[in-house]
Parts: C-alpha cells; structure tokens; sequence
C-alpha cells in the first residue's frame, strides 16, 4: 500500500518495515507467536515505546516508531482485520521544537561560490551541487534523482520529483545554470572516455553502478566544503533547503510562493521550515509600531 498507493520511496517503505519488525519481535518476545494480532492493545504499543526509551532512543525515534505502527494498524482497520486501531489511544511524544542554525546569506553566497575549489574531487560538479540544493530548495532524494531530460533549458525550469512522487518544476537561476554548464561538458566526456552512458544528471566519480551519485555521497560532500570554509559540522543537505527558504522570506517573498517551490503540501510545514531572523523582527517593529518612532 505505502510503495504502490501512497507512492512512498523505496527509503521509506524501508523505515516503515524495519519499525514494524521491530514491533513485531517486540510482541513475540514478550507474548509468543501465537498471540492474536486482535488482542494488541494500546497498552502493549505504550510498553514497546517505553522499551524504546529504555534502549536510549530519543523523543524523535520513538515517535518514528509509533507513526509506523499507527499506520499500520489504520491500515488493518480499513481491511478489517482489526475493530479500530489501538495505536490511535497512544500519544505521540511531544518533540522539542527547535530548528538548525542556518547559515547568513554571506555565509552561503561564500561556500557556494567557492565550492569548485581545487580541494574538490569533481570541482564543477559539486559546484553544480550546492547551486542546485541551496538555489532551487530541492531535497537530497529529488537532487539525485534529477536526470538529464528534466532540465528545461527552454522554460528555464527543472522538473523534480519530491515526496510520494509528485513533481514539480523549479526555478533554474542563473548562477544553477552556469554551473551546469560549465559541468556537463565533463560530464558527456567522462560517460565517453568510459563507453558508458547514464541519464543520470549528477555522476559519481568513478561511474559506479548506474553512474548515479548517491544521497549519502551528497551529504559527505556537502558536509566535507561547508567544513573546509568555516562553517558548522552539522552541516548537511537539508540545511542548504533550510537556508533557501529562510533566506527568501528574508527577502520579502511571499510565504505561499516558498511553499510551492519546496513542494510544501501544508502551509504549516512551511512556517515551520522558515524562520525570522532578530534583524527582521526588529527591522519591522521599528518600520510598523507608532512608538517605535
């Protein structure tokens, strides 16, 4: 149902797999393998998640955990193997709200601009990384799975294909598409010099597989240029998003448009994913309080 309804990722389908198997030993352990999937009880759900804890995982985990067993049971209640789902009586754990720092403008205009430095392994491909992920707000996932036909040179647009594979096109900005150019070139040369061919649009160095670079291979590489010029070690993929959406409400855009262009089905999400700065706060109180002034 999540790979072929709900059109999860293949990264997700696994998430939810590996909570419910978890789970699922969880059960046999403590009740035998002949107990009836119809006597769980949310009792039995709380005292799996209070395991959780016990084994030292965190708030973030042990949520994870009971989002998979929530909707599984969602799931067996509609099939009607189960009367309702016991999970719907288990609270989620309430999660600290906190957002990472995101990097300046300065700060990211000064990475970006210097990550086809020689220290790189493919100097112009990974300045095409950091112009897309932080110039297009695209995840990790839909930054990898770009191919070579989704850019629209014509339309000045990219098409990607986010969560639950729904696509979108996002802008291409001008500094994007001349890293692109500059990369491509190499990119057609190396496929050549190999007598390989990928519609892969970003390549892994030594043209491993299908050629395709991989998520984890993003992050080391984001993480490996954000170290070399200063900035934090909790530096990664997701954080150049961050920074693209909070930079441009910074800028004055418009919050709806910032939704759409990370690809936010609820609104909600975005104004969690943005955040304003001390500067702006203060900026407009003393633009709009009549005793500002």
């Amino acid at each position: 149902m999540l790979a072929h309804e709900r059109k999860a990722s293949p990264h997700t389908v696994r998430a939810y797999e590996r909570e419910l198997q978890g789970f699922a030993e969880f059960v046999v352990k403590n009740f035998g393998t002949k107990f009836a999937l119809t006597r769980i009880e949310h009792q039995h759900i709380r005292s799996y998640l209070g395991q959780l804890y016990g084994r030292g995982l965190g708030k973030a985990s042990v949520a994870r955990a009971l989002a998979a067993i929530r909707s599984w049971f969602k799931w067996l209640a509609r099939q009607g193997l189960v009367e309702q789902s016991p999970a719907a009586l288990v609270a989620t754990p309430k999660l600290p709200k906190h957002l990472p720092r995101v990097p300046t403008i300065e700060e990211m205009n000064r990475v970006v601009e210097s990550a086809d430095d020689d220290g790189a392994a493919w100097p112009e491909r990974d300045r095409a990384i950091f112009e897309l992920l932080y110039g297009c707000g695209i995840r990790n996932a839909e930054l990898v799975g770009i191919d070579l036909a989704d850019i629209h040179w014509a339309n000045e647009a990219i098409l990607v294909r986010g969560k639950g594979r729904k696509e979108r096109h996002v802008p291409l900005g001008d500094a994007a598409a001349e890293a692109l150019r500059a990369y491509l070139p190499l990119r057609e040369a190396k496929l050549a010099g190999a007598g390989k061919s990928s519609p892969a649009l970003l390549l892994n160095v030594r043209l491993r597989g299908n050629g395709r670079l991989t998520t984890r291979s993003v992050g080391r590489i984001v993480k490996k240029i954000a170290l070399a010029h200063g900035l934090a070690a909790d530096m990664h993929p997701h954080t150049l998003r961050h920074a693209f959406g909070t930079h441009m409400l910074e800028e004055g855009a418009d919050l709806r448009a910032i939704q759409e262009l990370l690809g936010h089905e609820r609104l909600s999400t975005t104004q969690r994913y943005t955040q304003l700065t001390v500067g702006q706060v203060a900026e407009v109180y003393d633009r709009t309080h009549p005793r500002a002034r």
